[in-house]
């Protein structure tokens, strides 16, 4: 068996007039993030970590943001769409974990749904998934809360 690991990291601004999509799912909040898609950074730093231990590039390359198709396009389809590239390329996913920094709103309580929501989309078990959140305790951009970071690490594997 080959194994690989993959690491992505993704940030987006958050503005006022959009709605804040994190894991898949809506959470309530007075901003959300400014993006050509849905601009979930989760999602995106998923995307990122499979695609590049898998040595497919990037998600930029393989959904730009130059093309009107992936124009506010809810992230799931390209985390499913992703998933897809690595199947066809004989992988499969072992686990990851994902780190979400922000300091509002609180994301404790959505981490249970987030999972759900990502391991259908991946049609994984919920325990190959782990999402921490976390804060920058004030500091740089995420402190000032001018934007949210995130950060997936994930295994993959094939025979």
């Amino acid at each position: 068996m080959k194994i690989r690991v993959g690491f992505g990291y993704d940030v987006h601004r958050l503005v006022a007039g959009r709605a804040l999509w994190l894991g898949g799912i809506r959470i309530a909040h007075t901003e959300g993030l400014l993006g050509h898609s849905d601009a979930d950074v989760l999602i995106h730093a998923i995307c990122d970590a499979l695609l590049g231990a898998a040595n497919m590039r990037d998600i930029g390359y393989h959904f730009p943001d130059t093309a009107g198709e992936y124009e506010n396009i809810d992230s799931k389809i390209l985390l499913r769409k992703t998933m897809a590239l690595l199947r066809e390329a004989g992988y499969e996913l072992g686990n990851i974990d994902a780190t979400v920094a922000a300091e509002r709103p609180k994301l404790n309580p959505h981490i249970p749904e987030m999972k759900r929501t990502l391991a259908s989309v991946l049609e994984v078990d919920e325990d190959a998934i782990s999402i921490k959140a976390t804060t920058t305790e004030r500091l740089g951009f995420t402190g000032r809360e001018e934007g949210i970071a995130a950060y997936a690490t994930v295994l993959i594997s094939r025979d």
